[in-house]
């Protein structure tokens, strides 16, 4: 079997990603769209490498066209990094409800994060790291970017929930 995915990078299963979570820079150009519009782009981002789920990639608020977001109702906290509130994403004629969210006030652990944004990347007309476009994570709730490399099963396709 080989250890190289179609894209020419090196496989990684999300069974090996750690737990608790932990943040790593992204070695690729990030780029999320909608609407005609280029809501973030960044060679800055990080992302968070957890067990059982695909990285999920945050951008500076530096980089994020900030008046293409707006508050969105609602918050979920996360046992490690704390309470997630969200954004609805507003460009052209196209609304995305929930299509981001920021950790505001993280978790000490997490401070690193605090205020960037982390984007769902199938609520977006595209969602890529350099030009291969990134899949969603399965499910609704989780915010997973799969490219070629990664490899699953993840957490958020169906039955996974206990996980």
């Amino acid at each position: 079997m080989s250890t190289t995915a179609a894209n020419g990078r090196t496989r990684e299963s999300v069974w090996d990603y750690p737990r608790p979570p932990r943040i790593e820079p992204v070695d690729r150009q990030v780029r999320v769209e909608l609407g005609g519009e280029v809501l973030a782009e960044s060679d800055r981002a990080v992302r968070v490498l957890e067990t059982a789920g695909p990285p999920t990639i945050y951008v500076p608020p530096e980089d994020v066209r900030l008046n293409l977001l707006r508050p969105a109702k609602g918050t979920t906290m996360c046992e490690w990094k704390g309470t997630a509130s969200y954004r609805d994403a507003v460009a052209g004629e196209k609304v995305r409800p929930r299509a981001a969210w920021t950790y505001e006030e993280p978790k000490p652990e997490f401070d690193q994060i605090r205020g960037w944004i982390s984007f769902y990347p199938g609520r977006f007309d595209g969602a890529y790291l350099d030009d291969e476009r990134a899949g969603p994570q399965p499910g609704s709730f989780y915010g997973g970017w799969i490219t070629a490399e990664i490899e699953g099963p993840f957490k958020g396709e169906p039955g996974t929930e206990g996980w």
